[in-house]
């Protein structure tokens, strides 16, 4: 799975961009601020992922009404010209091979990528919400039904907190509470349920690979930790949803009272362990970027043995914050699909593989 030229008008930074890609390794090279990230973002952004921006219109740059994205792909050796629309003032268009897609999710089904960023090294040490946004990204790509059952927990999770902050002075909002409770606990059966079985899949790939990194010395260990009722995470969503239905009836009062939604998928854990100790308090900072690191090159496995293939890598200003040992060991596992690289300098070009560099100033590719 490759990407081999993108096109992007007025996306962030770039007013205008076309470029060619190796099918393998690529370096963007470039001083701060020029748009380095960006590029992988618009990489990113044709996958189904969106690291940085919490809505499309926050993508398009600064004085204009729209941004344009073009991809051409390869995958599943077929060809695939990806492209999005973006507009201020209206749904953004997307499409492949000049069929309209309904959703991000059918991206996801076509191209995948896994990102890798600086914040990702603080994984292990940040709260819950760094973890499931983890979990989030990775199973989206691979299960167009959890992208869709996601979007919907969290439109009516938004609405349930907007009646319970409301409902002191508009207490005739609380005749809906129970139809929202309802449909946040049928999507969130759905998220817990390939939530559990996406880690069961990390638990099975990620110790090798921490395993590999520590030179033997370090077991990692992972638990994914959901509402206390659900007594197994990946049993079948009908099984789960009785279970936080229940579990929503029983805190029915306590949330009016607090205002808030005290429990449900919104507030899950990926608790990481090495040797035995919980991760995120007793750990060094080098065993938790270890720890951070082993997840993402997990997760890259994991897609390569569902699809086949490895999905498009992008890393993106990692190594500089990476000891020259945790940096041959990522340079060593990237090895059989295509990679980004963004970094300041070009001075580390002669240790990669032989690839592709592009200088990027301003926006531009010099």
């Amino acid at each position: 799975m490759r990407i081999d030229a993108l096109t992007l008008d007025y996306f962030r930074n770039y007013t205008h961009l076309e470029a060619k890609f190796d099918p393998q390794v690529n370096v963007i090279y470039g001083d701060n601020a020029q748009g380095k990230t960006n590029l992988l973002e618009a990489v990113g952004y044709l996958s189904g992922l969106s690291h940085r921006a919490r809505f499309d219109k926050e993508l398009i740059q600064f004085g204009v009404d729209h941004a344009f994205l073009k991809g051409d792909i390869t995958a599943r050796e077929r060809l695939f010209v990806l492209e999005a629309e973006l507009n201020r003032g209206s749904r953004k268009e997307l499409r492949a091979n000049g069929v309209k897609l309904k959703n991000t999710a059918e991206l996801s089904g076509i191209f995948q990528s896994v990102l890798f960023c600086p914040e990702d090294l603080y994984l292990i040490r940040e709260g819950a919400a760094a973890r499931r946004k983890y979990l989030d990204d990775c199973i989206c790509q691979l299960r167009p039904r959890y992208a869709q059952a996601l979007a919907e927990y969290k439109r009516l999770h938004e609405h349930k907190i907007r009646i319970l902050r409301d409902s002191e002075e508009k207490p005739s909002l609380l005749d809906t509470l129970d139809e929202f409770s309802l449909g946040m606990a049928k999507a969130g059966a759905v998220i817990v349920h390939y939530r559990a079985h996406f880690v069961k899949r990390l638990k099975q790939v990620a110790p090798a690979v921490h395993s590999d990194f520590s030179g033997g010395h370090e077991q990692l260990g992972l638990r994914y930790e959901t509402v206390s009722t659900v007594t197994d995470p990946e049993a079948s969503p009908q099984v789960i949803f009785e279970q936080l239905l229940r579990h929503q009836e029983a805190h029915r009062a306590a949330e009016i009272a607090s205002r808030q939604c005290l429990s449900g998928p919104h507030k899950d854990d990926l608790i990481v362990e090495i040797d035995g100790n919980l991760a995120k308090t007793y750990s060094s900072q080098g065993q938790t970027r270890t720890a951070a690191l082993s997840l993402k090159l997990a997760a890259r496995e994991i897609f390569q043995q569902d699809t086949g293939e490895y999905p498009v890598l992008l890393l993106d200003d990692v190594l500089s914050e990476l000891d020259p040992k945790r940096q041959e060991f990522v340079l060593n596992r990237i090895q059989g699909g295509q990679v980004f690289i963004t970094c300041c300098e070009d001075d580390r070009l002669e240790k990669l593989l032989k690839g592709k560099t592009l200088y990027i100033k301003s926006g531009k590719l010099q």
